[in-house]
């Protein structure tokens, strides 16, 4: 029988290396650029064409390459970084794996023109599908130039797992965002299908991360410094009060590599324990220098993902690093033993009242045989036990806005509420025209501690949620007015003006005329900022413009990546943050157009996100759990 092992052709091997190493377009961005960093570049020049489909270029004036460091780039393995294998435990540069080159004249169309300082003319080198096409002296500046063109045109497959353009722009600009923020002495510049996004100069490290994520962060800075005999930890945090839900602004570096990990996350959080809102993120951007061989590096080809030596050590350092920084700058509250009495009786939970058992509605108490005489008996054990019960029920309820405007203070909890009739298909739940089963008041429907509303059906009754059901009413109207219903505008007097950072307003940029569609009326400005002529009229009172865009877009790329039309996921984002909160009150009024508003949507069940908008519950059920 034949041999049947055979050594892969290069091109191949090729070929499956760059499918570990170049998984995207913002793959190809960050080995170039960490390449231009690692030459000594003091400028950094990136051009995107499509999103990297089309074109990814880096210009640097770094050492340059004599023509046979060019030509001996492109093999696998081939490195000036290491020379053996302990050179991995001290390593000062970003690439080391001889990988990134090859892996992407593999799967593209690459031309690199090179040159060192001594030399007279440079070198000129195309190269598709691992082979030299050519290769020839050319004029050229001092430095290199790469143009990676055609990603994946020979892997076609690879290409077509590809996302829309907006989600592949936005992992560009977040690659070149880290390589820009570990490296402020550099300059770097950014243009998008010849849009210029950032125009960075050198400066120090508070001035690169303002210009990157926009002026309004600068005055949110906390700077963090600390350092010990095993490492140093310097870089900025964010106050408490400036949060986001979603991710995206907190950076890791070590010895100026961006890295990715939950632990140290988690002692950041930590540090931050009771200063942040429920599911809020803060901001920070920290550096950790520490000695090369406690760490190692070569964990992932992304180089993401590293191990210390001893990760307890350094999450308790990062702990107590960033909780000196907010105490140092007066961040982290402080405890007044000598409060004001007006103040600590207002903390001082109010005594539960209860109606004598004489006055209950339901008769007149008469004493049994089988009761206690003394009050420490049987009736004052059954009372402690309500109060416990009902213990801290009246400040919920104040908190909350149990009591609403246009109900009675004392509403029985499920008194005769109106009918829901359910349209577009869901089963019709008609009202119980016997009322003698019921107490002949207002039929209406009731607030429970301001997230929930109860509607009397037939059957039962239903449960509804209020958020839930907001958001896919809202979300239902948004994507109506993106098709063509155009939401109403209300003009503000007097325009109101946001910068943005250099990503969010390219994002902006994209899809300005849908948000336009939902009833703004935002222009740009010049630069990252935008003026607000006008908001949605419908929009609920109390809520900003700014801070509401400003949610918006978050939202909107934290569902880039779950294949949505850029329509349904402006709808999805603008439904979750213009939506009812939970503790908001509500008039009966408000109420009843919410549940008719609700019932005459498409799809009433579930809210854009999945959560139920209500649950029914039948008569029937609710008896057996009395027997």
């Amino acid at each position: 029988m034949a041999d049947v092992i055979q050594l892969l052709p290069d091109s191949v091997a090729n070929q499956i290396a760059a499918g570990e190493v170049v998984q995207r377009p913002a793959s190809v961005v960050k080995e170039l650029l960490e390449n231009a960093v690692d030459a000594g570049a003091s400028k950094v020049q990136l051009i995107v064409r499509d999103a990297g489909k089309t074109l990814i270029q880096v210009i640097d004036n770094g050492c340059g390459m004599s023509e046979t460091d060019a030509r001996m780039s492109f093999e696998r393995h081939a490195t000036s970084k290491i020379r053996e294998a302990k050179d991995l435990f001290n390593l000062h540069t970003f690439g080391f794996r001889g990988e990134a080159l090859a892996s992407i004249a593999a799967v593209a169309q690459v031309e690199m023109k090179t040159r060192r300082a001594t030399d007279e003319l440079g070198v000129r080198l195309v190269v598709e599908d691992s082979f030299v096409k050519i290769q020839e002296p050319c004029q050229t500046p001092q430095g290199t130039s790469i143009a990676v063109k055609n990603l994946f045109y020979t892997v076609p497959a690879r290409k077509s797992f590809l996302k829309a353009d907006p989600v592949e722009t936005r992992h560009i600009l977040d690659e070149f965002q880290r390589v820009a923020m570990a490296n402020p002495d550099v300059f770097f510049s950014l243009h998008h299908n010849d849009a210029e996004i950032f125009h960075l100069p050198v400066g120090n490290l508070r001035q690169r991360v303002v210009k990157i994520f926009g002026e309004a962060v600068n005055k949110k800075l906390v700077p963090t410094e600390q350092e010990t005999d095993i490492l140093r930890i310097s870089g900025f945090v964010g106050k408490p009060d400036y949060v986001k839900k979603t991710r995206g602004e907190q950076l890791f570096f070590v010895n100026k590599r961006f890295i990715r990990s939950n632990y140290l996350h988690h002692a950041v959080m930590s540090a931050y324990e009771d200063l942040l809102p429920a599911d809020t993120y803060p901001f920070y951007v920290l550096f950790l220098d520490i000695d090369p061989g406690s760490v190692d590096i070569n964990v992932h080809p992304t180089k993401q993902e590293i191990k210390f030596d001893d990760e307890r050590l350094v999450y308790n350092f990062l702990k107590v690093a960033v909780r000196h920084a907010l105490g140092s700058h007066n961040v982290t509250p402080t405890l007044d033993f000598e409060q004001e009495p007006a103040f600590q009786q207002r903390l001082t939970p109010a005594p539960v009242l209860r109606p004598e058992r004489e006055s209950n509605s339901v008769g007149t108490y008469r004493p049994s045989k089988f009761d206690d005489d003394e009050p420490s008996g049987r009736h004052a054990s059954n009372l402690e036990n309500w109060e416990k019960l009902y213990k801290g029920l009246e400040l919920f309820e104040k908190d909350s806005g149990a009591s609403q405007p246009g109900q009675d203070n004392n509403p029985l909890p499920f008194g005769d509420l109106p009918p829901v009739v359910a349209r577009s298909g869901v089963e019709v739940l008609e009202m119980d025209d016997d009322a003698e089963t019921f107490s002949k008041g207002q039929r209406e429907p009731y607030q429970i501690h301001g997230q929930y509303i109860i509607s009397h059906i037939k059957s039962g009754f239903l449960l509804i949620d209020q958020q839930a059901a907001s958001e896919r009413v809202l979300y239902e109207r948004y994507l109506a007015a993106l098709e063509n219903q155009p939401i109403a505008t209300q003009k503000a007097l007097f325009p109101k003006t946001i910068e943005l950072s250099a990503a969010d307003a390219t994002l902006l940029r994209d899809i300005l005329d849908e948000v336009n569609c939902l009833g703004f009326e935002i222009a740009e400005f010049g630069g990252n900022t935008f003026a607000i002529h006008g908001s949605p009229a419908e929009l609920r009172p109390g809520i900003s413009e700014e801070a509401l865009l400003q949610k918006v877009l978050g939202q909107y790329k934290d569902n880039l990546e779950l294949q949505l039309g850029a329509r349904d996921n402006l709808a999805r984002s603008m439904a979750r943050n213009a939506s009812l909160r939970k503790g908001q009150p509500l008039s009966v009024p408000e109420m009843q157009d919410l549940i008719d508003r609700l019932f005459a949507c498409a799809v009433p069940f579930n809210s854009p996100s999945g959560r139920k908008c209500f649950i029914q519950y039948d008569l029937e059920e609710l008896q057996k759990q009395f027997t």
